[in-house]
Formats: structure tokens, C-alpha cells, sequence
């Protein structure tokens, strides 16, 4: 993959000048840039209640760390890799790595609404899942499919997100302006199946060493009332 190849001559040739240890010391949100930190919850949200389970789809960078990051959260059920944004013709892979689909790389988190709220989830999709102020990319990756996007399913998301992003805004906590895109979600279509639990499964990559386990490590330290050490899966589900 073509993300895969930068990221094993980038990180041999970081190791060499500072060691794969600070690399993991240093990292941060998003990628290289910053410092995680934990902010405020929204102050316009859903109560917990009991009731069916829910989904919110997300798009924040790669998939592969933001997927990661929520596996880890209490209360979330299922988390899948998958694009949308674009036509269910072109959610394939290397067509959306093209930037010329619509598509976002996105996750579908399925949550507990009785156990974390969705004002919740985007409280960690803002402090450790990506870099918000980034515009059509996250980190090393460019292009539209990387954008920093929330597709609201319903109006009570809507107003949630927009109110968050305008809380945030006011009280100047990133330094640099939200990018975040706050539009409807039209449909989601889940990845190929390689794209699923991809940091589970490749934990030593240059890749997820340098850009995705220390937002792992940050989430933990950051919001333990939220942290499960024993991350959900999708495993050998069938994908439609």
C-alpha cells in the first residue's frame, strides 16, 4: 500500500536520528503535530438512557487508528472501517484513495446510549482520535479522503456536533480554526476486510507505531472513565 511504503522509509529514517522510543514518547493527536490533551464534554447532549443501540459515523484520517481508538471505548458495541460521503459504486479501496470519489475514510461506531453518550464519543473523536484544525488531511496522509468529518444521522446529532464545534471555537481551545465538515450522513459502506481491526492486527507497523498507538495510549491516560483495555472487534464478521 502506498501508505505503508512512505511510512516504513520515514519511520527507518526517524529511528535513526531520534529512536523508535521518542517516536512513541513524542507522538501526538492526529500525527506528528501537537500535544494530546483532554477537552471539555459537550454542553449540549443526549442523556444516558436505556433503549435500542445506536451508530455515528465519523471520518477522521485513517481508519485504521481512528476504528483503534474507539474499539476502546466503554460502551461502544462494534466499530467498522468503511467510507462514505461518495456513491456505494465507487466505496472501494483504491478508487477512494484516488481523493475523487466524495468517499471520507470513515468508522461506524455503534454504541450503548445507556453507557456513553454521543456528545461522549465526540469528545474523544476531538481530543485523541485526529487533529480537527487539519484540512483534507491527517498527519502525512493528503487529500479529501482523510478530511476530518461528522455525518449526523438524525437532527438530535446534528445539533450536538454543531453546538460542540461552536463551544470549542468560542473557548479557543485548538490553536489553529475546526475544519471538522458537519453534514448528513447518506450512507456508509463498510471496508474490505483487510481494513478491519487492521491495528490489532498489525500492532508492530512503522505505520501504527508512529502514528496510531500513542493515540491509544493517550486515550487510556486521558479519559480512563471512558477506557476498556479489552478493545471490541469485528473479526470474521461478514461484510456486505
Amino acid at each position: 500500500m502506498d501508505r505503508m511504503n512512505r511510512w516504513w522509509a520515514l519511520a527507518l529514517s526517524v529511528a535513526l536520528v531520534v529512536g523508535i522510543g521518542a517516536i512513541v514518547a513524542h507522538s501526538s493527536v492526529g500525527a506528528m503535530e501537537g500535544v494530546a490533551f483532554a477537552i471539555a464534554p459537550p454542553a449540549l447532549d443526549d442523556p444516558k438512557t436505556a433503549g435500542s443501540l445506536q451508530t455515528a459515523v465519523l471520518s477522521g484520517g485513517c481508519f485504521w487508528g481512528v476504528q483503534g481508538v474507539f474499539e476502546h471505548v466503554r460502551g461502544v458495541r462494534k466499530v467498522l472501517s468503511g467510507y462514505a460521503g461518495g456513491e456505494r459504486s465507487t466505496a472501494e479501496y483504491e478508487t477512494v484513495s484516488s481523493g475523487r470519489t466524495g468517499h471520507a475514510e470513515s468508522v461506524q461506531i455503534t454504541f450503548d446510549p445507556a453507557v456513553v453518550s454521543y456528545g461522549e464519543l465526540l469528545q474523544v473523536f476531538f481530543s485523541v482520535a485526529h487533529d480537527p484544525t487539519q484540512l483534507n488531511r491527517q498527519g502525512p496522509d493528503t487529500g479529501t479522503q482523510y478530511r476530518s468529518e461528522i455525518f449526523y444521522a438524525d437532527e438530535s446529532q446534528e445539533k450536538i456536533a454543531q453546538a460542540y464545534v461552536a463551544q470549542l471555537e468560542k473557548a479557543k481551545v485548538f490553536s489553529r480554526a475546526i475544519a471538522t465538515r458537519i453534514d448528513p450522513l447518506k450512507g456508509f459502506y463498510p471496508a474490505e476486510q483487510y481494513h478491519q481491526d487492521y491495528l490489532l492486527h498489525n500492532p508492530t507497523s512503522p505505520y501504527i507505531v508512529y502514528n496510531d498507538l500513542p493515540k491509544i495510549e493517550n486515550f487510556r491516560r486521558l479519559f480512563p472513565n471512558y477506557y476498556q483495555g479489552q478493545p471490541v472487534t469485528v473479526g470474521n464478521m461478514a461484510l456486505p
